[in-house]
């Protein structure tokens, strides 16, 4: 069985709106090594159109972008995509598969069936899977700035504090801070 790690950039004052983040070659590698650990990637509905609306055309070599990114995304293209909707049923970009049925039972499915782990990469539905018990790691890239908007980390509230042990801390050259942390069972 794959662990299930939330992944995601967020600001010091827990800000998750990816436009927030340092986009360079640096945090680039960081989701690129994450990505390239993990057996499949599971997002929401919002997540996945954001996703599907540009990464596909950077593969296909329709969108002007740099090997690495262009690189980048020919893996994603590859790599498994589990996407969580209730309002939309057709998921036609390479390898997406629609979630379906009780979360709880079909996340747990997907992991199991996915040794080298899933990558979640959705706030809100981090949110749920975490009320559910569901994540086992966190790997997050805390950037060096105040946002002062939303949306933020498990905005919606979980039923109890969750306890992490730390795994590991990185600095990146851009002020940034890669974290790990793991539940504490």
């Amino acid at each position: 069985m794959g662990l299930l790690t939330f992944s995601l950039n967020v600001t010091l004052d827990g800000c998750v709106d990816h436009r927030e983040g340092i986009a360079d070659e640096e945090t680039h590698a960081f989701f690129t090594r994450l990505m390239d650990e993990s057996g499949a990637m599971l997002w929401g509905r919002v997540t996945y159109e954001m996703m599907e609306s540009y990464w596909p055309a950077v593969a296909r070599g329709e969108e002007d972008a740099p090997p690495a990114i262009r690189e980048w995304a020919v893996k994603l293209e590859a790599k498994p995509k589990y996407v969580v909707s209730s309002t939309r049923r057709n998921f036609p970009w390479n390898n997406s598969h629609h979630v379906i049925g009780d979360l709880r039972a079909s996340v747990q499915a997907i992991k199991n069936a996915t040794p080298d782990g899933v990558l979640l990469g959705s706030g809100s539905l981090a949110t749920e899977l975490d009320r559910l018990d569901l994540i086992d790691e966190y790997r997050f890239l805390v950037h060096p700035r105040i946002a002062g908007h939303g949306p933020t980390l498990h905005e919606a509230g979980l039923p109890a504090t969750r306890q992490l042990e730390l795994v590991s801390t990185r600095p990146l050259r851009n002020g940034a801070l890669a974290v790990h942390y793991r539940r504490a069972r």
